[in-house]
């Protein structure tokens, strides 16, 4: 081979190379750009509504979803901070200040499903079938252990604003209320434990009474008051907030959520024949 030749060769060889290299580091950017990163809340983990989801969401879309479960404020926080690019969440109050401080845009309500409040069979304080108020008081003034979550999660914000819709102040200096900064389940087990109370939303606790064969510790005592209503939306983090964030796939999500075909998904997820969420988006 000439001199020349050699050149020429070697000239190539090197753009084969960068081209080659630059092929094998095209893959792996335009594959991470296809996956969409959320925070929600422990019950959509919990009852495993998003492990059915998901792997749809991909086939439809070819976005790969990934999440991570904490509680709502928590997740709102993960928004703020820019570490995610969407949220699935059930706090109205705090999700639509956050949008109102650019946080988040295009809030939208997808599913809901209800609060319900649990305790022993025993019912030490006797509050079976009263309205969620008046529990409260029960609770309170029998001193009954009452197991909080304590995490700043959408539960938790909903407890707190029943407390005070009972005319009470948030008891977390009485010896009798136990804060657990856990998860629902977590919290659940602990109240078991305590033989105390706490308050759940009805998906995570059909998925409690499933990991118990059926015979749950604790059983459904306060439930159907209109204050225990739980509703879930999804909130895209706002790119004038945050430069990187996949805005695009994430109001892909929005918008797959809502469709008919994904509520109809949402609607038929059972557990032992009971709906764990009821779809509501508006219609698209």
């Amino acid at each position: 081979m000439t001199r020349c030749s050699r050149c020429r060769f070697l000239m190539v060889l090197s753009m084969g190379l960068i081209f080659l290299s630059a092929m094998i580091f095209a893959g792996p950017v335009s594959a991470q750009d296809k996956v969409l990163s959320m925070a929600t809340t422990t019950s959509t983990d919990n009852t495993g509504l998003l492990d059915y989801l998901a792997p749809q969401f991909k086939q439809d879309t070819e976005i790969e979803l990934k999440w991570v479960a904490v509680g709502t404020g928590q997740a709102l926080e993960l928004g703020k901070n820019c570490d995610v690019d969407v949220l699935l969440v059930h706090a109205p109050a705090a999700e639509k200040k956050y949008v109102e401080e650019s946080y988040g845009v295009d809030r939208r309500e997808i599913m809901y499903n209800d609060f319900i409040i649990i305790g022993p069979p025993s019912d030490p304080a006797g509050i079976k079938g009263l309205p969620a108020s008046d529990a409260l008081n029960k609770i309170a003034e029998k001193k009954a252990t009452f197991v909080s979550r304590g995490d700043n999660s959408g539960t938790h914000k909903k407890e707190q604003s029943l407390w005070k819709g009972a005319g009470l102040a948030v008891p977390d200096k009485a010896p009798w209320y136990i804060q657990t900064g856990q998860g629902m389940l977590a919290t659940i087990n602990v109240a078991a434990e305590r033989n105390g109370y706490t308050l759940t939303d009805r998906g995570t606790y059909i998925t409690y009474e499933d990991n118990m064969k059926g015979k749950p510790p604790l059983v459904i005592l306060v439930e159907g008051d209109p204050g225990l209503f739980n509703q879930y939306s999804v909130i895209p983090v706002n790119p004038k907030k945050c430069p990187n964030v996949k805005y695009d796939l994430a109001q892909e999500f929005s918008k797959w959520m809502a469709s008919l075909a994904t509520q109809k998904l949402i609607g038929d997820f059972k557990l032992k024949g009971k709906q764990l969420f009821t779809p509501n988006a508006k219609s698209q």
